[in-house]
């Protein structure tokens, strides 16, 4: 995928996390009309500082104009373009429970450049039903449905199958992961994986959370 071509030319990967959000502001700025936009306003936007912004932009050879700023057109489509947006690409969703089911019918993929290719379950009882126009089928079948150089595989099974399930997808020929299940995964080096752990990230809210009920906990710690 783009973002381990961006490793291999020593883009970190703090700024890879960052270029979605410069992306998502720059579309909405260009809805609204705006044509070009400073680093200030960028930052303003994603919740960073300005210098970080232009130093995340170098990384991609990529230079505002002084006094002028950056160009929202030219910026978009030169972050789309690193990030691999330019071309279309598949989903497989393995594990048809109640989550995979509902990224199957998430209507936002489509306008950013992901199409539900597949969807896979091993149980008996849920294979050949229908998610919207996409028929179940079992992972063993992967391979027939997918072309595997333009998949990306996600992962929303229970976590006791999640290794198996990752081995199977990249046997099938899959190199990049969206982890829903939890817990390590076990693969070769140039398979990237991206975790998705909701309750760490509810944890982490509610860390900050208790400090605002409870101001005398922040003060006291070391």
């Amino acid at each position: 995928m783009p973002a381990t071509d961006l490793r291999r030319r020593g883009v970190p990967e703090a700024t890879v996390a960052r270029l979605p959000a410069y992306l998502r502001v720059l579309g909405a700025m260009a809805a609204r009309g705006v044509r070009s936009t400073s680093s200030d306003e960028l930052a303003t936007a994603v919740g960073v500082h300005s210098a970080k912004v232009r130093k995340d932009l170098s990384q991609l050879g990529t230079y505002g104009v002084r006094g002028v700023g950056y160009d929202v057109a030219h910026l978009s489509m030169e972050i789309a373009r690193e990030l691999g947006m330019t071309r279309d690409w598949s989903l497989v969703i393995v594990g048809m429970g109640n989550l995979g089911r509902a990224l199957a019918g998430h209507g936002g993929f489509a306008s950013r450049g992901f199409r539900v290719a597949a969807l896979c379950d091993n149980d008996p009882a849920v294979i050949g039903q229908r998610v919207g126009e996409t028929t179940i089928v079992s992972l063993s079948a992967l391979s027939d449905v997918i072309d595997a150089e333009s998949a990306i595989g996600i992962i929303t099974t229970p976590p006791h199958a999640a290794q198996q399930v990752a081995e199977a997808l990249v046997a099938a020929g899959i190199r990049s992961i969206l982890n829903f299940a939890g817990g390590a995964l076990t693969l070769p080096e140039d398979v990237d994986v991206r975790p998705v752990d909701v309750a760490s990230e509810l944890q982490i809210l509610a860390f900050h959370n208790q400090r605002r009920i409870q101001p005398d906990l922040a003060r006291a710690a070391p």
